[in-house]
């Protein structure tokens, strides 16, 4: 078993193994099992933990997606952002973006290698989870197929959306879907029930994304509001940075300065109607 915190004196229990979190998580048997105890003892070192902290990093880096493409821009000049930039055109409009933050989201998940896969089983150009294939149809033969690949992320992007309709204005719901994208829904919802109990303004990802990254700590985690226990709070707090980053680049826009938890972020539309003619039809997919 885990104790934590370890207590200083307590009958029943022998604290064992290398210590961690500054003397505050160990692992304890029961006393009368000290054969066990000095099994964990000379097991349980210091280069273990370590070594299970490396790997966790290499894991669960931006390195371990397997890509071939790198270029961030294929024709500043003339606008073209990839290769891919009519299926973004086509298929943006299901979920009321803009087709360039699209884009940089999908630079961001396979830096536009439809090849690309990582250590979690996504796959393709938006890095489709197999079980969020499944629930979109997405046959598995498919994955990997651009245009395939791309429409059933904006069709999980319109999801989450709606998923979040309680955040009032569009552009600020963005955020939250690309947190959501990339971390898990629940845990966003998890981060926006702490901003609540702590006075902040869940509604609003500069307040929601301090909690986002202390979801990683066991203070908050652990915390009754929190239905869903740890995230990489980090990891997902730097997509959505990174994200909204390169898109200010994709429009134009000179500023690019990242993200952090204390900025406000700029409201870049002014809410408004649709006209008729902006609906569309989706042509040239395959029934999957």
């Amino acid at each position: 078993m885990i104790v934590y915190p370890i207590p200083t004196s307590t009958k029943g229990i022998i604290p064992c193994g290398y210590s961690t979190d500054q003397g505050k998580l160990s692992w304890a048997v029961r006393d009368d099992n000290t054969e066990l105890a000095d099994s964990i003892k000379n097991w349980y070192k210091p280069e273990i933990a370590a070594n299970v902290k490396r790997e966790e990093r290499e894991l669960f880096s931006i390195q371990s997606i397997h890509r071939h493409v790198y270029a961030p821009m294929l024709n500043t000049q003339a606008g073209i952002i990839s290769n891919y930039d009519h299926l973004f055109k086509r298929y943006a409009p299901i979920a009321r973006w803009d087709w360039r933050l699209l884009a940089a989201q999908c630079y961001q998940e396979s830096c536009f290698d439809p090849k690309a896969y990582s250590w979690a089983g996504a796959k393709g150009l938006m890095q489709i989870m197999p079980e969020t294939a499944k629930h979109l149809g997405l046959a598995e033969s498919d994955v990997y197929e651009p245009e395939l690949n791309i429409y059933a992320a904006v069709r999980y992007i319109n999801e989450l959306n709606t998923r979040f309709m309680d955040i009032r204005n569009p552009e600020e719901r963005k955020f939250f879907i690309l947190a959501s994208y990339n971390g898990g829904f629940f845990h966003i919802r998890d981060a926006m029930a702490l901003a609540k109990k702590n006075g902040k303004n869940p509604h609003k990802w500069v307040h929601v994304a301090e909690y986002v990254l202390k979801l990683s700590t066991p203070e908050y985690y652990n915390d009754p509001v929190v239905k869903y226990g740890y995230m990489r709070g980090s990891e997902t707090a730097n997509y959505v940075s990174a994200i909204y980053s390169r898109w200010q680049k994709y429009r134009g826009i000179r500023n690019t300065a990242t993200i952090t938890p204390t900025d406000d972020i700029p409201t870049i539309y002014e809410p408004h109607k649709a006209s008729k003619k902006h609906r569309f039809k989706l042509k040239n997919v395959k029934d999957n």
